[in-house]
């Protein structure tokens, strides 16, 4: 809801309607214009009077399905399955404990997720919640239970877009080049007395990595695996869990092209994995990050100031589902704090001056009113303060950067 545009938001509010009126085909209709990202072609839907069929992508998984006048299917394949076995079926059982909506099946040697519905209790919320279900625990497990399992055999991913090699090349090397930065700069500092500033830096790199080279599967798996070593509920020191997670970095370092390119892909995703939040949730996280940055700022460690600012954002970014322009003025900060990444990857590169590395002000405030304009008919109080922006360095930058996105109002109309 967050992500969609006015006009998306008119398409389920009209879907709601038509369910209340029984209109449950006119209804599912505008469910699925609701769904569909207009960029991405992310949904399909074909209609023949009472009946129906679908399809839609969820990063290495397509999701089909069909209603008529009775019921409405959904399904998605994780992997063949050619013998039966039984460590499988046991995870899977496990699995199915945790499910709301769906559950897991074996259609002849093909693993399945379901989703059904009578035609009338299938609203658009039930539909929304028992899909994001189905297709984003399918999207997690397939390449897990491959993985896992040596008897499975993956299927279904004919959708994904391979990423060219020299990108590929490009991501694994400052993949390294960041975990081994930060471990460096760790290493600068008491490890008991900065321990708070230690953890800043360890889940920033994680967050950083998940946002700039999206990895997927088994690799995405690892580095869940760091930040919730941080976030486990247990009574240990933090400096014991820095240490697992520097240790997890550093096996992580040690990945070639082998373990690593398998795991870089494009796709196309209709749901997000994580959900939004009270706009005050953001703010707060930002706003903790950025009171913890004197020290460092006083004792001139302004690397480690730097990206304790970029925690509180990226955070965020990494937890929740934010607002469309929040998403995009992150793409902006990330962008500036890591442009040489940016341009070798192709990008061009608008907001650093490239004789001096300095910071091309106009570039930058012409980038965010855009942002603004283009979102002002559903947030129209947004108003990024571009006066207040400080370009003196990079800790003043991201510190004044990262208070205006704790500062906006995003009241929707």
């Amino acid at each position: 809801y967050n992500n969609k545009t006015v006009e998306k938001v008119e398409w389920w509010n009209e879907a709601e309607s038509l369910f209340k009126e029984k209109k449950y085909y006119e209804s599912l209709n505008a469910f699925f214009e609701y769904l569909k990202d207009d960029e991405q072609e992310n949904v399909f839907h074909e209609t023949e009077g009472s009946k129906g069929q679908f399809s839609f992508f969820q990063g290495s998984k397509v999701i089909r399905g069909f209603y008529d006048e009775e019921k409405f299917e959904a399904e998605v394949h994780l992997a063949q399955m050619p013998q039966p076995s039984v460590p499988v079926m046991r995870r899977l059982l496990e699995l199915n404990f945790n499910l709301y909506y769906s559950r897991y099946a074996l259609s002849e040697d093909k693993l399945a997720m379901l989703f059904d519905s009578d035609i009338e209790t299938a609203n658009p919320s039930k539909l929304y919640y028992g899909l994001k279900e189905l297709s984003t625990k399918a999207d997690k497990q397939d390449d897990l239970l491959v993985h896992d399992f040596a008897t499975l055999l993956p299927m279904d991913n004919s959708h994904i877009i391979e990423i060219p090699e020299e990108e590929k090349a490009i991501k694994l090397k400052y993949f390294k080049l960041w975990i081994q930065e930060t471990i460096d700069l760790a290493g600068t500092i008491d490890a008991d007395k900065f321990s708070g500033g230690i953890a800043y830096l360890l889940l920033a790199l994680a967050y950083r990595i998940d946002y700039l080279i999206l990895p997927e599967g088994k690799l995405l798996s690892e580095l869940e695996k760091v930040v919730e070593i941080y976030f486990r509920k247990d009574d240990r020191p933090v400096t014991e869990k820095n240490q697992e997670m520097m240790d997890c970095y550093q096996r992580l370092l040690l990945k070639d092209k082998e373990e690593f390119y398998p795991y870089l892909f494009r796709s196309k995703y209709t749901f997000s994995i994580v959900t939004p939040q009270n706009y005050k949730t953001i703010t707060d996280s930002i706003f903790n990050a950025n009171q913890n940055i004197a020290w460092y700022r006083e004792n001139k460690l302004m690397d480690i100031a730097a990206q304790i600012s970029e925690y509180g954002f990226s955070y965020c970014q990494y937890s929740y589902s934010l607002p469309r322009p929040i998403s995009e003025l992150f793409q902006l900060f990330m962008q500036i704090n890591y442009s040489n990444y940016f341009k070798e990857l192709g990008f061009r590169n608008d907001f650093l001056h490239s004789e001096t590395n300095e910071y091309d002000k106009e570039a930058i405030i012409s980038r965010i009113k855009a942002i603004d304009q283009k979102w002002k008919t559903k947030y129209p109080e947004i108003d990024f303060k571009t006066d207040k922006l400080k370009f003196d360095n990079k800790v003043a930058f991201n510190q004044s950067f990262t208070t205006e996105i704790e500062y906006l109002n995003l009241e929707t109309k």
